[in-house]
């Protein structure tokens, strides 16, 4: 409740107090850059690293994308992880905890299931069986630290932007709208921009492979959680550290891990072979 409904209200209070007076390029940069580097950690690090194990880094790097990755506020690395796994062994089928089609039919069912797909779920999810389904993680130690640290790294991430404002500009009214603009609104947007992958993408959009599931591509979805979008893509190939199968479609994440692998920072990528694509591409 408190992750759902605080950056939500932060929100609404930043509306009214930008309401005729305007944004300071600072509180736009605080939200702006904090809002890439949450997203990375959740998209680069949660999921394409942690859950799918997509490619390789070193330490450090993976550190850094669990602590922005916890950041974001969308449950510890392990509860993520486990979470998505299940999602793609029933996804949209029984036991899928957050598929957009369980509620029936006809137009409120579908408003139910958008509700429920998109945030509903995580009033009545029950806890994972972290044993079973992500039996890899357990037994790393320095991730199970950082999942410990959970609610640490989440007030970190709040206060940060606050103290950068501070030390820029020595005004403590700066420290409060950092806090506001960097922290709690940088959190619901980046919340409504990755669970509308959960909703969204399971609805509208393109379909162009065979799935056991309605997952969709979508856009507009795949831009604001740079190349995420690309979920049909995704779901045919879940191992796949690149989504975006397609020369046009955008994979802001996809093109950081091959930069670092440029650097040797990253390296066992893996991608589906040509023969892969074709025999999963729906004709027509």
């Amino acid at each position: 409740m408190i992750t759902v409904v605080t950056p939500f209200l932060a929100f609404i209070l930043a509306v009214i107090l930008l309401w005729g007076r305007g944004i300071t390029w600072l509180d736009l940069a605080l939200c702006c850059g904090f809002y890439v580097m949450t997203m990375l950690g959740i998209t680069l690090g949660f999921h394409r690293l942690f859950t799918h194990r997509s490619f390789k880094c070193i330490a450090p790097i993976r550190i850094a994308l669990c602590l922005a990755g916890s950041m974001a506020a969308q449950g510890p690395v392990l509860f993520w992880a486990a979470c998505h796994r299940r999602h793609h062994k029933c996804s949209d089928q029984a036991g899928d905890p957050h598929s957009p089609h369980h509620e029936g039919e006809g137009w409120l069912a579908a408003w139910r299931g958008l509700w429920h797909s998109h945030v509903g779920w995580m009033f009545s999810h029950e806890t994972e069986n972290y044993v079973r389904l992500a039996p890899d993680m357990i037994r790393d130690r320095s991730l199970m630290l950082m999942n410990r640290l959970y609610f640490v790294w989440i007030g970190l991430g709040i206060l940060m932007p606050g103290v950068l404002a501070l030390l820029i500009t020595k005004e403590w009214h700066s420290f409060w709208t950092g806090i506001l603009w960097g922290g709690l609104v940088r959190l619901f947007l980046v919340h409504h921009s990755t669970w509308s992958i959960n909703s969204i993408c399971h609805l509208f959009g393109a379909s162009p492979y065979e799935t056991d599931d309605q997952s969709r591509n979508n856009a507009v979805c795949a831009v604001l959680t740079f190349g995420e979008g690309w979920h049909n893509n995704h779901h045919a190939f879940p191992t796949s550290a690149r989504h975006g199968l397609k020369w046009w479609q955008v994979d802001l994440v996809y093109y950081l891990i091959r930069l670092m692998s440029l650097f040797r920072l990253a390296w066992d990528i893996r991608l589906p072979t040509d023969s892969q694509l074709a025999a999963r591409a729906k004709s027509g």
